[in-house]
């Protein structure tokens, strides 16, 4: 399967699962929308996983890195992808637990690691630089950050900045666009 079929078949699962809405948003960062993608509804789609998954999956395969998700939206992501490529994952937390081990990494992590992020949706790209972050400072090896979408509102650059390379499978100009033909 073409990157180009794989995307139209998530670009289309991803409407049909009505993650994709019009109106009047308020985004995490700040700002505001006149589109939102909703993680929540392509998240708990079995047919908009199953396509996240085997396209991260194809990204992913030539690598041998740890797989990371940002909780608590890209957790679903990761878990799916890891198990389509029989790979262990870790889960990177927004801050550390106050409670049991107190970890802001959880799962097995080991120094000099590499790993690779996933994230459900890039906007400015702050969350996956946390991400990132938090990871390199338990000892990860961390250069490259694949999301579902990509609001192409500054993540790359913000990335890039961090010596981190952002993949999207789908970017909003994509997914925004009439793709009948």
């Amino acid at each position: 399967m073409t990157d180009e079929t794989r995307r139209d078949g998530l670009i289309a699962a991803l409407r049909a699962a009505d993650a994709v809405r019009f109106g009047e948003f308020e985004l995490s960062h700040g700002g505001t929308s006149d589109y939102y993608v909703d993680k929540y509804l392509f998240e708990t789609d079995p047919e908009c996983l199953t396509h996240i998954a085997n396209a991260f999956a194809d990204r992913l395969a030539a690598s041998d890195a740890t797989l990371a998700g940002v909780a608590l939206g890209a957790v679903p992501l990761v878990a799916v992808t890891a198990t389509e490529l029989g790979r262990p994952y870790v889960i990177a937390r927004k801050q550390a637990k106050e409670y049991g081990t107190g970890n802001r990494i959880e799962g097995r992590l080991e120094e000099g690691e590499p790993v690779v992020v996933i994230e459900d949706i890039a906007t400015t790209g702050q969350s996956a630089v946390d991400a990132v972050e938090a990871l390199r400072a338990a000892g990860a090896r961390v250069d490259r950050v694949v999301v579902v979408v990509d609001r192409e509102e500054g993540a790359t650059e913000l990335l890039a900045d961090h010596d981190v390379e952002l993949e999207a499978l789908v970017t909003a100009s994509e997914l925004l666009t009439d793709h009948e033909e």
